[in-house]
């Protein structure tokens, strides 16, 4: 394999470094991308404001995952300062058959030679510059590599960015103390949702009173990047859907924007959250793992970002249904169910009926939604069927 290694402070990780990393990925064919927080840098002293390890780990995770890449802790977890030589040694233990390539900006790639025991580090690893065309001199580049290879025996690669993000994380961190308005433009949503969430870099966000912008940007840093285009195209849904039957569609937003906000978490994190709350579970409920994000979605939505009871409801109910639904539950519920991405069944029909007439929209999706369950051999929530049978029993 051919694994790319690319290490930083990532204080915060933006999208200068992603782009660099996305470029590395298609003109090196990289199999694997690794991003790598430092601990201790060797060549710079970490700030006062500087988030804890795990945090600026969870950052740089968020990013990794959009570049189907994976951040390892390597360097947080081990003590004294963060020594290159000592990370690749660590990877090719690993990966002792792999080829290994360093990714670095130009100034470190220029210092190179100054670094400890550079000559054992491009045994383990072949050299990856980014050139910034438009700053980087023409031919210091070029340059250095020769020296490199007369002087370390060194293999280079220079990897010349169509796209030059001109941005530091020291000017983001400003930035973000003063109400982050560039650093949306240079963060990504998951990570500026994250800075909001955990109050980093001077934020002070009120999460109990977020914008509808930044509710979205706090919601998609709660989730797996793959699970982000679900979620956008349940908001843009549930808002057609308010439009269209006189609901309010702001508030269904915020509820589709939060129903998938405890996805990712494992069952033990779920039910955690469920005691810490007092949460009620019924049997049906413990035994289906995959219910248990509505009940914890709704009292994260609740207690964490202050959200109404009529938006908690709608969340609490997305999953199952249940008998004599709200107009914003019933949104949700379908919402959650034809928005665009949907391709597991023909959805035809009920994307057309959810538009015509609500309730027989409902009674179909739940109709099908417990079709679904019982081919599959899966168990069907009791609330499922009520909710089924009270629209059958109103609409006959």
């Amino acid at each position: 394999m051919r694994i790319g290694i690319y290490g930083g402070t990532f204080n915060p990780v933006h999208t200068g470094h992603m782009e660099a990393a996305r470029t590395a990925v298609k003109k090196l064919r990289l199999d694997k991308l690794y991003l790598i927080p430092a601990g201790l840098p060797p060549h710079k002293t970490l700030g006062t404001d500087t988030p804890s390890a795990a945090k600026r780990l969870e950052m740089t995770a968020l990013a990794a995952e959009e570049l189907s890449g994976e951040a390892l802790d390597l360097e947080l977890k081990r003590e004294g300062k963060s020594y290159t030589l000592d990370t690749l040694r660590e990877i090719k233990k690993r990966f002792p058959k792999d080829h290994l390539f360093l990714l670095m900006g130009t100034d470190m790639f220029l210092s190179f030679q100054d670094w400890r025991e550079p000559k054992k580090i491009a045994k383990l690893a072949t050299l990856c510059a980014f050139s910034r065309e438009s700053r980087d001199g023409t031919d210091r580049l070029p340059a250095q590599k020769k020296r490199l290879k007369k002087d370390l025996d060194a293999d280079v690669e220079l990897i010349s960015l169509p796209h030059v993000v001109e941005i530091s994380s020291t000017r983001l961190r400003e930035d973000l103390a003063q109400g982050g308005e560039l650093a949306k433009q240079y963060l990504t949503p998951a990570v500026y949702g994250y800075i909001l969430r955990e109050g980093l870099y001077g934020t002070k966000a009120d999460l109990k009173h977020l914008s509808l912008e930044d509710l979205r940007y706090a919601a998609l840093s709660m989730l797996k990047y793959s699970r982000v285009p679900h979620v956008l195209g349940a908001e843009q849904t549930a808002a057609a859907l308010a439009v269209r039957w006189g609901g309010d569609e702001t508030a269904a937003r915020r509820a589709a924007l939060l129903h998938d906000c405890t996805k990712k978490l494992e069952r033990e994190q779920h039910l955690a959250l469920c005691r810490q709350y007092s949460v009620p579970l019924d049997q049906e409920e413990l035994r289906e793992g995959k219910l248990l994000h509505a009940l914890t979605g709704a009292v994260t939505a609740k207690e964490v970002f202050g959200e109404s009871e009529a938006v908690v409801s709608a969340i609490r109910w997305h999953t199952t249904g249940k008998a004599d639904m709200t107009l914003l539950e019933k949104i949700i519920y379908l919402a959650d169910y034809i928005e665009p991405t949907r391709s597991f069944c023909d959805l035809t029909e009920l994307r057309a009926l959810a538009f015509e007439d609500l309730d027989r929209a409902m009674l179909l999706g739940l109709t099908m939604a417990v079709a679904d369950l019982k081919e599959n051999g899966m168990a069907v929530h009791s609330n499922s069927v009520y909710a089924r049978d009270y629209l059958k029993g109103k609409l006959t």
